[in-house]
């Protein structure tokens, strides 16, 4: 295992301890459903899950990443067809790329967008709450692909 993938690994949610902490059961379905969140690379569909775990039921899926999303550790993506995609949320503020070609998701943490946000929350009356900023982009490898 590299050192890269150590960091990555210790910068994901801990999605079971994320349930337990907001207080909702851990039946077996749920634990089924984040086993297979905890193989996923970033940017998965709840209809992958579903197909992936044919013995949950589509609703607990559905459920789940919503508790999960709910919790903080699962951000959702809008996709530029509009269907939603998943990935795993880091601590920090961060912001994702999206691949148009084949939905890799990517994070980036930029100092010039959190100074414009900064500058926005001056600038407004009220307080921002939130915000989300996707950068669709066609990544590396569908670039070589061509």
């Amino acid at each position: 295992m590299t050192a890269g993938t150590t960091e990555r690994q210790a910068a994901r949610p801990d999605l079971l301890a994320a349930l337990e902490d907001g207080g909702y059961r851990i039946t077996t379905p749920r634990r089924s459903v984040i086993a297979a969140l905890e193989r996923k690379g970033e940017g998965f569909s709840a209809e992958e899950l579903c197909e992936e775990l044919p013995a949950v039921g589509r609703a607990t899926v559905y459920r789940t990443i919503k508790l999960l999303q709910g919790e903080g550790v699962i951000c959702k993506l809008a996709m530029p067809d509009g269907a939603p995609k998943y990935s795993m949320a880091r601590v920090e503020h961060h912001h994702h790329t999206v691949c148009v070609k084949c939905a890799a998701v990517g994070e980036f943490r930029h100092a010039t967008i959190e100074r414009l946000l900064r500058a926005i929350g001056q600038e407004i009356s009220g307080e921002i709450v939130g915000h989300r900023l996707e950068v669709f982009t066609v990544c590396s490898e569908c670039e070589v692909r061509g």
